[in-house]
């Protein structure tokens, strides 16, 4: 961690170049009540070691900043933030599959005791299950990829 606000667990943040607001300073609200998020856009570029990251690595990157974004200080997310997570961020991946009997095992698990918190690695494989069972891989598999 740099040091910064936005890299320690805590309700308010800051961008990395700018220095944290006073403590007197409300930090701006969203309409839920919740302090703003920076964009991932902007999340990314912050990460000196991404500038010449491949695609790959930044794909990666953004996972884990979607995932750290909406867990808790403990840096778990409960099985009901999950599933709302990749419904709302996932959803080319997921849209589809709501009949397939491992899609509806893969949201039946997380439906039972909604509370109970995952890790990322958890989250990892549910979205990587997710992927390799959706509709759209197959049509990514048959993107022209040379002229």
């Amino acid at each position: 961690m740099c040091g910064c606000r936005a890299s320690i667990p805590s309700t308010e943040q800051c961008s990395v170049n700018q220095p944290a607001p006073a403590s007197t300073k409300k930090s701006p609200l969203s309409a839920a009540g919740k302090p703003k998020r920076i964009p991932i856009a902007k999340q990314l570029a912050s990460i000196k070691a991404l500038g010449q990251g491949s695609d790959l690595e930044k794909a990666f990157a953004t996972v884990a900043l979607v995932y750290n974004n909406n867990a808790d200080p403990e840096g778990k997310l409960s099985r009901a933030e999950t599933k709302s997570l990749l419904q709302t961020q996932f959803w080319h991946f997921i849209q589809g599959q709501e009949n397939k009997p491992k899609y509806q095992e893969i949201i039946s698990d997380l439906d039972e005791e909604p509370e109970n918190k995952i890790d990322f690695e958890d989250f990892m494989m549910t979205l990587v299950m997710l992927t390799l069972m959706s509709d759209l891989l197959e049509e990514i598999k048959n993107v022209k990829t040379t002229k």
